[in-house]
């Protein structure tokens, strides 16, 4: 079994900064390609970010420059800075990770349950 987890969501001022948490727990080799998304309300699910096992990210580019991924292999744990943070960032974000269960197996993609994260004033 392999679950997949975030953490950090909340309320927020606009201009304000969150950091989110996503670990991965259970019988695992090593995760390799992790990634960010997020479903604003009444809209389809959009990437955030993304950041392979060798640390290469990329950022759909309205978060380019304010969100920040990065990893801790040694954890299981992939993470998310937000900062200058606009009410149009509003959504659920959710964790996804391919993780390889045994050496030498083909990667499973995993989805988390999502964490919302509001933007007001």
């Amino acid at each position: 079994q392999v679950r997949v987890l975030e953490s950090g969501g909340g309320l927020v001022r606009p201009g304000g900064s969150l950091r989110l948490s996503c670990v991965a727990s259970g019988s695992i080799f090593s995760p390799t390609v992790m990634g960010w998304y997020r479903q604003p309300p009444g809209k389809e699910r959009e990437l955030v970010a993304r950041i392979s096992s060798d640390g290469i990210t990329s950022y759909a580019g309205s978060m380019r420059g304010r969100f920040t991924i990065s990893r801790d292999d040694a954890k299981n744990t992939m993470y998310l800075q937000m900062s200058s943070l606009r009410p149009e960032d509003t959504a659920v974000y959710f964790c996804n990770a391919a993780i390889r269960r045994f050496q030498g197996s083909v990667p499973t993609e995993y989805w988390g349950q999502g964490t919302q994260v509001t933007v007001s004033s």
